[in-house]
């Protein structure tokens, strides 16, 4: 099993890329992924997403470890279900402690954990974005008005976990992958009209495979969008597409 990320600042944005990505090692054949996009209304949006993708890390660093210990592996709806729970309390504590605003901490988020021997996933999505498996697209689009985990920092984690519309259980794969929204701003800002259609442009980036010999795949991908194609990403944009080839 192959993992490709790549993570661009958009070309309307000038000081920070508000997007974030995380692959770390969850259990013993499971990946925790997840893709960020801070609110770029909010206060310092590349704060939030990149305060929620270091305590990820970290909460996936100690899970592993507390499995290889206690040898004891729970479901991947559960964990997921955890890992989201103990990441709503660390920013708790993080807000208290730094003082953090609500609007400082506003960024959408795709989560989920892969079994990488089984090709098995579940995912949970809080706002918008991208989740393609084996060239089936689910997008979550919330007309510009997603929701944020930051939001949700006071509720009833049980109530409010349980009531998530966004979550996906995914199996028996061989091409998935999950991307921000950033995915649907490229444009040809030289001639628009040879502006290409956005299915071809999310064909290319998360199906087609040519390339994927090279670590670099999809930072080559987006190079040959810009260099002979015309084609520049607008928005920040994170993608991590899986390849299983056995």
């Amino acid at each position: 099993m192959k993992i490709y990320k790549t993570l661009h600042i958009g070309e309307f944005h000038t000081n920070h890329c508000e997007d974030f990505l995380i692959e770390e090692q969850i259990g013993t054949n499971e990946k925790l992924l997840a893709v960020l996009d801070g609110c770029t209304m909010g206060t310092e949006s590349v704060f939030a997403s990149i305060l929620f993708g270091k305590i990820l890390r970290n909460i996936a660093k100690n899970k592993f470890y507390e499995e290889f210990v206690t040898d004891n592996s729970i479901q991947l709806k559960d964990k997921l279900r955890e890992v989201v729970k103990i990441l709503i309390h660390e920013t708790k504590l993080f807000k208290n402690q730094l003082g953090l605003e609500i609007n400082e901490l506003l960024s959408t988020l795709i989560i989920g954990i892969v079994e990488t021997k089984e090709s098995k996933a579940e995912f949970l999505t809080i706002g918008d974005g991208l989740i393609c498996k084996d060239g089936e697209l689910i997008e979550y689009e919330q007309d510009d008005k997603p929701d944020y985990l930051g939001y949700h920092l006071g509720d009833d984690f049980d109530s409010w976990f349980d009531s998530q519309e966004q979550k996906v259980s995914i199996s028996n794969f061989k091409d998935l992958s999950i991307c921000t929204d950033g995915i649907f701003t490229f444009k040809n800002l030289e001639n628009k009209s040879e502006q290409k259609p956005e299915n071809e442009i999310i064909q290319y980036l998360l199906i087609d495979n040519k390339g994927e010999e090279f670590d670099n795949f999809l930072d080559r991908k987006i190079r040959v969008l810009k260099d002979k194609w015309s084609h520049l990403v607008t928005d920040d944009l994170a993608i991590i597409r899986i390849k299983n080839n056995l």
